[in-house]
């Protein structure tokens, strides 16, 4: 027997499961402003984060988000924001937790904030 092997061709998608998806799905709408895209599934809201989709969904089945210590623990997401400075300024101005205060670094100016999950999202301004 014959195997034909296709690649695999990355993250095309990202998802977090929170716990109240409509108190995400403003969040990251309003306060982060990424724009939200029509979703056929009603579990989920789905952003438009660049070449790969963002989303905010339900658990799935069987998994219980508060019995899981740090969500998203050892996990890096990034998005592209080219005023992080202000982006930065209005989270803080919003009084969203900032993990790491702005710096220069090889994606330009980042920094990252934990959102209402406790997940930790690092913003950089170099596309």
């Amino acid at each position: 027997m014959t195997t034909t092997t296709t690649p695999t061709t990355g993250p095309d998608f990202v998802s977090f499961q929170v716990r109240d998806r409509a108190a995400s799905a403003r969040f990251y709408e309003e306060t982060v402003g990424l724009t939200r895209l029509p979703a056929p599934n009603p579990a989920a809201v789905v952003f438009s984060a660049g070449g790969v989709a963002f989303a905010v969904r339900d658990p799935f089945p069987g998994v219980d988000l508060d019995a899981i210590g740090t969500l998203g623990a050892g996990i890096g997401i990034w998005f592209h924001n080219e005023d992080a400075a202000g982006l930065h300024d209005r989270l803080v101005q919003q009084s969203v937790p900032i993990v790491q205060e702005p710096t220069e670094g090889p994606f330009g100016l980042q920094f990252s904030f934990r959102d209402p999950d406790g997940y930790v999202v690092t913003v950089h301004s170099r596309g």
